[in-house]
């Protein structure tokens, strides 16, 4: 079997936990028009997310040897 290739756009977006057991995602809106978005908001938009279990097989596929 020949090696398999990691998507590398996917591997800038997305991390494994520590366990293996979980990916790990930025949260969107956090790029641009900052400007009229709260204090609050900005921090909590900051902080990692998980992947949807429905969405983490196709990331998983993309990343073979994570």
């Amino acid at each position: 079997m020949p090696k398999l290739k990691t998507k590398k756009s996917a591997a800038k977006r997305f991390r494994i936990t520590g366990s293996g057991k979980k990916i790990m995602r930025r949260k969107a809106n956090k790029n641009h028009l900052l400007e009229h978005k709260t204090a609050k908001q900005r921090r909590r938009l900051s902080n990692m997310a998980l992947v949807d279990e429905s969405n983490e097989k196709e990331v998983r596929l993309m990343l073979p040897y994570a």
